[in-house]
């Protein structure tokens, strides 16, 4: 009954609040993925998130632990990045299929430099050969012009909000980033 109270009271708050869809012109998908490496205090597992904009809306959004445990904060990001790339080639095929192709690069926003370092160094290292698939699906990704991933300060990363506790503010102004 406890987490029954907690869950009303978290929701009684948020009666108004709901998905709002603009139209736009622009034919973009910019992602946003972040993770909060080891949050788990039991498992020590990572959890992911992501959310992803399609003409300014969002339109796919995640929060998930996940399902291997990461030795470094890069590797944690580094598949938080494929997760988000892979999401963006279903979404990319499903417009193909509806005739209404996205002819631009997908940009995938990440606040982990060596993450985007891994994407586009064609040098691959000892130390990540635990990852070497994602990083073989990413780099195939960016050579083939499909996708950018690019630094974003953790100050703009939009996908903190389902990962991490967030001051008030920053989470309001997340929030009405997403349009809720």
């Amino acid at each position: 009954m406890n987490a029954l109270k907690c869950i009303i009271r978290y929701i009684q708050g948020t009666l108004d609040y709901g998905l709002h869809l603009y139209h736009s012109s622009t034919s973009t998908l910019v992602s946003y993925t972040d993770v909060y490496w080891g949050g788990c205090p039991d498992t020590r597992r990572s959890t992911s998130g992501y959310c992803m904009f399609l003409r300014n809306n969002v339109v796919s959004w995640s929060a998930k632990r996940q399902s291997t445990l990461s030795r470094s904060s890069a590797e944690a990001e580094y598949r938080g990045v494929a997760n988000v790339i892979s999401e963006s080639c279903w979404l990319r095929n499903l417009l193909l299929e509806l005739h209404s192709p996205i002819q631009k690069t997908t940009l995938v926003y990440c606040d982990n430099i060596s993450a985007i370092y891994l994407s586009g160094n064609p040098v691959l290292h000892q130390r990540t050969k635990h990852i070497e698939m994602d990083i073989h699906f990413v780099r195939e990704k960016v050579a083939r012009g499909q996708v950018r991933v690019c630094h974003v300060p953790s100050r703009y990363q939009i996908a903190d909000i389902f990962t991490k506790d967030l001051p008030s503010v920053l989470f309001e102004d997340f929030r009405d980033n997403l349009s809720v």
